[in-house]
């Protein structure tokens, strides 16, 4: 889960200033020295940290902070101003020209998913009305023009390949001519990269850059490598110049270092965070709702969107009712596991929800690779047993776990889970009451 492991610590911290009825001084230095340890540890680059300590610290023991009722909340709003801040306050949308063509490069070491994040955002564009064509100028590393014309064909948007015998200016100035007899109004260049940076890469990178006209110029970094992304940022900025940095993998690392990062160093801005590998997984990045994240406050806006994007609106308002009936059968399950599937997973459910995210320690909810298990399950039961739950005694537990052919150790776990999904179903009524406004409508939350 990102940010996971600075999330606690910061948690912890924030806690014991709570806990406080009156701070001094003392104690907000003592605070901030570990969240200083705790952004260090999270990989965030020293001299980032040493700036953002000493911004909080000259605001936090300010006469107006201490003497107030509520010093360690006061405390709390300006770590989260100062991290907003960090981030880069305002949200950067990728430039797009309101007419005529508009030409993006994607650049970025092997591994960091820039080919993939190519198609992301192609689909992304296409949403929006354009007609992207994407550009396949990576003639070096195995099967990539194959990868990218298999992601295009999955987001319906075209591929311009010429093989790996031209050089990727050549196929770059050939794909504009092509673009302009067909139509295309964005053009996303997937460029080679190397294991690392080396001159090669980037004379290569330049030559585009020269022969062409580029709108934008756009980074693709691999969170995981904490401060190493935000190294290679600074060096393709020196060398090639980039407009914006998108951050994939971001939900594999637990740390966060490169999003705490990368603007304050470079002073360009992310565009996007990867969120997963499936296409839609490409979140625009709100530096507001990723403080309020890191530092626990959840993010309602976000999940609402989710939802919005995720959940039909009609079985929305059916489950709602059964819900508050108390009539959540084991095909309602079936459809809410779904639900919950296409939503990113409960647990990103729940840490976009103040005060939610600890609740889901320790409940064993099933994940992707276990829910064909649990329909296999589910599927063994009679309709008796599937809309009427309470009635599943031993027997008819061996029974399922024969037909489906599980152990009846499966069969006693996913029982377990569907009452613990019932329960935290109920303290979110309003999530699937349908929309209002073009939000959804009756966002009632536990807080």
């Amino acid at each position: 889960m990102a940010f996971e492991s600075l999330s606690d610590k910061l948690q912890k911290v924030f806690k014991n200033l709570r806990g406080k009825g009156r701070l001094t001084e003392d104690d907000v230095k003592a605070a901030l020295k570990e969240v200083k340890m705790a952004l260090l540890e999270a990989d965030v680059s020293f001299k980032v940290v040493k700036d953002f300590i000493k911004s909080v610290q000259e605001r936090a023991v300010g006469q107006d902070v201490l003497e107030s009722l509520t010093p360690g909340q006061m405390v709390i709003k300006i770590v989260n101003e100062e991290m907003v801040k960090l981030m880069g306050s305002e949200t950067t949308e990728l430039k797009v020209n309101s007419s005529g063509m508009t030409v993006i490069m994607m650049m970025g070491l092997q591994g960091a998913g820039k080919t993939t994040t190519v198609a992301k955002i192609a689909g992304k564009l296409k949403a929006k009305g354009k007609r992207p064509l994407l550009v396949a100028c990576d003639i070096y590393r195995p099967a990539a023009i194959e990868q990218l014309k298999v992601n295009g064909e999955k987001q319906q948007v075209p591929v311009f390949a010429m093989g790996t015998s031209h050089k990727p200016v050549n196929i770059a100035k050939a794909a504009i001519e092509h673009a302009a007899k067909n139509d295309n109004n964005v053009i996303i260049i997937d460029t080679a990269g190397r294991l690392q940076v080396d001159e090669a890469m980037m004379d290569e990178l330049v030559e585009i850059r020269d022969n062409i006209t580029i709108d934008q110029t756009i980074l693709v970094v691999d969170a995981m490598t904490g401060q190493d992304a935000v190294n290679v940022a600074s060096v393709f900025d020196e060398k090639v110049g980039i407009d914006g940095v998108i951050i994939t993998k971001l939900d594999g690392d637990t740390r966060g270092g490169a999003a705490l990062s990368i603007r304050a160093v470079t002073g360009k801005p992310v565009l996007y965070v990867g969120m997963g590998e499936k296409l839609s997984d490409l979140e625009q990045f709100y530096p507001d709702r990723m403080a309020s994240r890191i530092l626990g406050m959840g993010d309602v806006l976000s999940l609402i969107e989710k939802a919005e994007a995720a959940v039909d609106e009609q079985k929305a308002k059916e489950m709602s009712q059964k819900l508050k009936k108390a009539e959540f059968d084991f095909n309602d399950y079936l459809e809410y596991m779904g639900q919950i599937k296409n939503m990113g997973g409960l647990s990103e459910i729940m840490n976009m929800i103040p005060g939610m995210g600890n609740q889901l320690k320790g409940v064993d909810m099933p994940d992707e690779k276990q829910l064909a298990r649990v329909e296999a399950i589910i599927y063994s039961m009679t309709l008796k047993e599937r809309t009427n739950p309470s009635i599943l005694n031993p027997s008819r537990k061996h029974r399922i776990a024969r037909g489906a052919g599980v152990d009846i150790s499966e069969v006693n776990r996913l029982v377990k889970q569907f009452e613990q999904a019932r329960k935290l179903m109920k303290q979110l009524p309003g999530m699937m009451g349908g929309k209002r406004g073009g939000k959804m409508g009756r966002m009632r939350f536990p807080f």
